[in-house]
């Protein structure tokens, strides 16, 4: 019998000090901070100093971008001590790369959209991150159809998407990704983290 590694554990869209102290405390394995000014999660490079100082070794940080200039990217990293980038725009696969770290490339996921043909247009991405597609760059909130998800991909996937303690799981079970990754579902408003939902959730991962 092989045995898998349970799922890495990502929380996205910290804010507070007091928020990523308790994602580290209970245990995650990156923390995600995102440069999107449309997004109510949105960090300043200031502010994000202050989080990072609050992040331990061995804890990932990712900085999330969408549709981002190169300059802003290249901006964040000279000030961020960033381990990883994540985009969630419209970008290339030209525009992901050259910056000198790794990157996560997410697709919104919904009927019809071709998840293996949109891996193949990335192959030096570590990874594949996918959320429930919305109209407008963000996190909806909602999960989609896990069914959508193939049984094999080019990339090792990240499921994100409208996951919460209650649902990760089967989430899990059904998908078997790498990785997991919330945002929403761990907050009790928008940017602010909930430590007893992040204990909850961490929780629930490992006892899948």
């Amino acid at each position: 019998m092989t045995l898998r590694a349970k799922p890495r554990i990502k929380v996205c869209g910290l804010t507070r000090v007091e928020d990523v102290q308790a994602a580290v405390a209970a245990g995650v394995d990156a923390i995600g901070l995102v440069f999107y000014a449309d997004s109510p999660r949105h960090v300043t490079i200031a502010q994000a100093k202050v989080l990072c100082q609050a992040i331990p070794p061995f804890v990932t940080i990712v900085g999330l971008f969408v549709n981002a200039s190169r300059a802003e990217v290249h901006r964040v990293i000279e000030e961020v001590p960033l381990n990883l980038l994540q985009f969630h725009g419209d970008e290339t696969v030209d525009q992901c790369e050259g910056f000198g770290l790794p990157y996560l490339r997410a697709a919104r996921v919904r009927p019809g959209v071709d998840l293996l043909e949109f891996a193949s247009q990335f192959p030096s991405a570590r990874a594949l991150l996918l959320d429930t597609w919305t109209p407008a760059f963000g996190g909806s909130g909602e999960s989609f159809d896990w069914s959508l998800v193939p049984s094999s991909c080019p990339l090792p996937v990240i499921l994100s998407g409208g996951l919460h303690p209650d649902n990760v799981a089967a989430a899990i079970r059904q998908v078997q990704p790498v990785a997991v990754d919330v945002s929403s579902g761990v907050e009790s408003a928008k940017g602010i983290k909930d430590a007893d939902k992040i204990r909850a959730f961490v929780e629930a991962v490992r006892g899948t």
